[in-house]
């Protein structure tokens, strides 16, 4: 099954991608890897909540916004190399969770963006991972998600 397929299997539509906020590009190709830079969980261009998880965000909206993060992720690659179905795994997840100081389930949090992934790639989904507590991100996003994908060249 295709990735495009199993996207229609499970009702997703890939987004548009996000224009970048700064100085960066929403993807770069190196070898056969696509590198994203930081994807916020923009949705119609806008972000869905402000502030930090442990106050302002709940963990089980900010493992939501994860799961939207690891989608514009998608996004971004797929224009990359030029199409979904050139994607062909996922190699690297990195997570950074706005969080209070006393918040310490930023795996979970992120755990949105690792499902979602291994939903739409099946076993080659499945990646290695960091989820790291931030103070602040950009735009005061809750939640921020860069991938590391192999493709088909």
């Amino acid at each position: 099954m295709t990735v495009t397929q199993t996207l229609a299997e499970l009702g997703i539509e890939l987004p548009e991608v996000v224009p970048p906020v700064a100085a960066y590009i929403p993807a770069v190709v190196h070898g056969d890897l696509v590198y994203t830079s930081g994807q916020l969980p923009m949705v119609g261009g806008k972000l869905p909540a402000t502030g930090k998880v442990g106050a302002e965000v709940s963990a089980d909206d900010a493992r939501g916004y994860a799961r939207q993060s690891a989608l514009n992720a998608v996004a971004a690659a797929a224009a990359a190399v030029g199409g979904v179905d050139r994607l062909t795994g996922v190699v690297k997840v990195v997570g950074f969770v706005a969080s209070t100081p006393d918040f310490t389930g930023q795996p979970g949090v992120i755990n949105g963006a690792s499902d979602l992934l291994g939903d739409v790639f099946g076993e080659a989904g499945r990646h290695a991972r960091s989820a790291v507590a931030a103070p602040v991100l950009p735009l005061d996003s809750p939640v921020e998600v860069e991938v590391v994908f192999s493709f088909d060249r």
